[in-house]
């Protein structure tokens, strides 16, 4: 986590352009701007949209001659959303608040019955008092959305069995729909980084990713217990 407060603190010290990539907790959990953040980004493709039928982008600002630079730029590049997928996003955004709740709240008890399994190492998830920087996202954040990092215990075979055995939750790479996804950096998203500078920043291999959906808490508990037993 950053704390976005200094770093909006820094970037207006040094005359530069604060970004934040808001994409993970949304609006609804967060707001760069309210901390000093020049520009909030989001990937509308993920909990804005919310249903894994979109493509896009959003950029939000509170300077106006900012925000006319950056729309002669998309102007200028071609970078305009089509009418359906701005249609879908607009649709999505009417049930943001009930479903990043949900999202939460499945993954808070998600990230609480990892966090005791034998066959997990180590969750992350700010929601948890064990993360590193709990009270940052505490006093930054008004929730913790749905994304959970954890290191299983074993190797990449171990992961890769794992995986393997999941039914209720999809193997892929997006994030912040209605469905549960789960993903293996090391060997999907960043599997072009060499080794060694994937385990400099901490992409190891038993290091797992899931977006937890919105099913019935029961579901995805049994699914996982199921798949690590495997």
């Amino acid at each position: 986590l950053i704390d976005l407060e200094m770093v909006a603190s820094v970037a207006r010290a040094g005359d530069a352009i604060s970004v934040c990539d808001n994409t993970f907790l949304s609006p609804y959990f967060q707001r760069p701007l309210a901390w000093g953040i020049d520009v909030a980004m989001h990937s509308t493709t993920k909990y804005l949209n919310g249903h894994s039928d979109v493509v896009g982008g959003a950029l939000i600002l509170n300077d106006e001659a900012l925000h006319q630079r950056l729309k002669f730029l998309q102007n200028a590049m071609g970078g305009v959303p089509g009418p359906m997928d701005s249609w879908l996003v607009l649709r999505g955004t009417k049930t943001l608040a009930v479903r990043m709740d949900r999202h939460q709240q499945n993954a808070l008890q998600v990230a609480r019955w990892l966090e005791e399994h034998p066959r997990v190492e180590r969750v992350l998830y700010p929601g948890l008092p064990s993360h590193p920087q709990h009270k940052l996202a505490m006093r930054q954040q008004s929730g913790s959305g749905g994304m959970i990092t954890l290191f299983l215990r074993g190797d990449l075979e171990d992961a890769r069995r794992f995986l393997s055995a999941v039914r209720l939750f999809t193997l892929a790479e997006s994030l912040g729909g209605v469905e549960s996804l789960i993903e293996h950096p090391a060997i999907m998203t960043h599997a072009s980084v060499p080794r060694e500078r994937r385990e400099a920043i901490g992409l190891t291999d038993t290091l797992v990713r899931i977006s937890v959906g919105l099913e019935h808490i029961d579901d995805l508990l049994a699914d996982l217990a199921q798949a690590l037993d495997a």
